[in-house]
């Protein structure tokens, strides 16, 4: 793997909305800097994501100075909303975690709820540090996450996507595919490696960033939500039931966990540094 890459960076600054892609990201001990820092809640405090609200793939977010965000969405005029400065918090259910995170000023709620059509808050998550642990089946007592599924980072390679797309193309449902990367919604795409290379790595280093390969990623229906139209289809779960079945999940790409601060940027070469035992 001696030409391995890092291809492409991309960002989620709030949970489910479309992702941004960067050419160089600081890499923080729970994710990258900017990533996934703000979900929307339902009334009853749960995180809603594409997997109840497709549409939200047509959402977007882009950081402004001073931490804030400004939306946009169609049909719907923009709106900059300030990193929010009050006291209180409100408790967020994020499959089963609870979480701590302060809400957004009440012109966001309106705005998000207009949008969706539903009752919905947008909070923001102060002290990614403290706030939420990493599960700990698979994390070192400390390691914290924002609310990204489970894990600071996803990692997923082209060759694995290639690899996927050729089996998608015998299935029944050839005439999905072959899907682009964002089904994945990962943070690093890496190039230059083997088909499904990932799953035999434990520790490895983007550029001067090393991290540790905490877990293979499971998949869910987000990944069969075009990224494009909010459009469902049938794959790739399909091709992954029949193919990439580890237990009861579905698995493409692996979650890791930053063990070193840095810079990362596209370009930087991606080295094994350890790999499971077999």
């Amino acid at each position: 793997m001696g030409n391995a890459e890092l291809l492409s960076i991309h960002v989620h600054p709030v949970k489910a909305f479309r992702g941004m892609s960067l050419r160089e990201a600081v890499v923080e001990p729970w994710g990258l800097a900017g990533d996934r820092r703000w979900v929307l809640i339902d009334d009853g405090g749960k995180v809603v994501t594409q997997r109840e609200q497709p549409r939200l793939a047509l959402a977007a977010a882009e950081p402004v100075p001073g931490g804030g965000l400004r939306l946009s969405a169609p049909g719907l005029g923009p709106l900059t909303v300030a990193v929010p400065g009050g006291p209180g918090t409100v408790t967020v259910d994020i499959f089963g975690d609870k979480v701590e995170a302060v809400p957004a000023d009440a012109g966001a709620h309106t705005w998000c709820s207009s949008y969706l059509g539903a009752d919905v808050r947008l909070v923001h998550m102060d002290d990614p540090a403290v706030r939420r642990p990493v599960d700990p089946e698979y994390a070192v007592p400390g390691e914290t996450v924002s609310f990204a599924d489970g894990f600071p980072l996803l990692l997923t390679t082209t060759a694995s996507l290639d690899a996927l797309n050729s089996l998608l193309a015998q299935g029944a449902y050839a005439h999905e595919g072959p899907l682009p990367m964002n089904r994945f919604r990962p943070n690093v795409v890496v190039a230059g490696t083997e088909p499904w290379a990932e799953d035999g790595w434990s520790r490895i280093a983007i550029g001067d960033v090393v991290l540790r390969v905490a877990k293979p990623s499971g998949r869910c229906v987000v990944t069969t939500t075009d990224q494009d139209t909010a459009v469902r289809g049938k794959e790739p779960l399909r091709t992954l039931g029949r193919h990439r079945r580890f237990g009861n999940r579905l698995v493409f790409g692996q979650n890791l966990v930053p063990l070193t601060p840095g810079t990362i940027r596209v370009g930087d070469p991606v080295r094994v540094l350890d790999v499971s035992p077999s």
